[in-house]
């Protein structure tokens, strides 16, 4: 039975990727920044999907600002070999969104944060992963990246570069793993409906982003969706992105019409 690790898998998107891949049958590993979070996360799942095997693993990307935890990640991997686990795909959902950072106000720590956690920590984890799927046949990657690596917005620096950089790790990694028979890909949402949009619908229903040409944004099932494929029918292909953001990407502004 195949495995997935999905970070960041206890709110939002992320359950979203980890329900998609326990009803077809996949074994899950999930982790989230929060041990409580994690534990009533793990319980749920696993009454939800009792025919597959779900762990619920806490771990805190960075010591500090400027410095990843890599001793939390080989302990992940560690366990994970303990307990003779080994992951098949690794989906790297969980992000700093980066919220807020203004150019020529915040401290440098803050852009720091934000590119530490969204692409050192990430190569970090794939690094540990890649060592296993190297020794075992292969593998999968799939980056839960954003459509702000090519559409900048307001007060996002830090998260548009990181996702941009991501995106230029993703393809060069692709390159150097293929020979290891491990795929790396990256799904591109565009704006989702998540707890922030619950919280604040009168935002949200009039941000310019929300009109897309298809008239709507995405759930977090059409991100899960798209993951879904890279893992489980896109053997042929590595490299490459997967836009799902209700075609937001194509047009030059929003239509708005009122």
């Amino acid at each position: 039975m195949n495995t997935v690790l999905i970070t960041g898998a206890c709110i939002n998107t992320g359950v979203a990727i980890v329900e998609k891949f326990a009803s077809e049958g996949w074994n899950v590993v999930f982790t989230g920044r929060n041990r409580e979070k994690v534990r009533i996360s793990e319980k749920n799942y696993q009454e939800q999907f009792a025919d597959v095997k779900i762990i619920g693993y806490p771990i805190v990307s960075l010591v500090d600002e400027r410095t990843i935890d890599e001793k939390a990640v080989s302990e992940l991997f560690s366990y994970l070999d303990s307990k003779g686990i080994f992951i098949d795909t690794l989906v790297l959902n969980a992000a700093d969104q980066g919220l807020g950072i203004k150019a020529l106000e915040n401290p440098i720590t803050d852009f720091m944060r934000v590119i530490n956690t969204n692409m050192v920590w990430n190569y970090c984890m794939c690094e540990h992963a890649v060592r296993r799927m190297k020794e075992n046949g292969g593998g999968n990657i799939i980056f839960i990246n954003s459509n702000t690596a090519y559409r900048a917005i307001p007060d996002r620096i830090a998260y548009s570069a990181s996702k941009s950089g991501q995106l230029g790790m993703m393809r060069a990694m692709a390159l150097d793993l293929g020979k290891y028979n491990v795929r790396v890909n990256a799904v591109l949402p565009g704006m989702i409906k998540t707890d922030r949009w619950d919280n604040n619908p009168d935002f949200y229903n009039n941000v310019p982003s929300r009109y897309t040409p298809l008239g709507d944004v995405a759930v977090g099932e059409d991100v899960a969706d798209a993951a879904w494929y890279f893992a489980a029918h896109a053997k042929n292909t590595t490299g490459a992105e997967l836009v799902v953001d209700g075609g937001n990407m194509i047009q030059l502004y929003p239509i708005i019409n009122k």
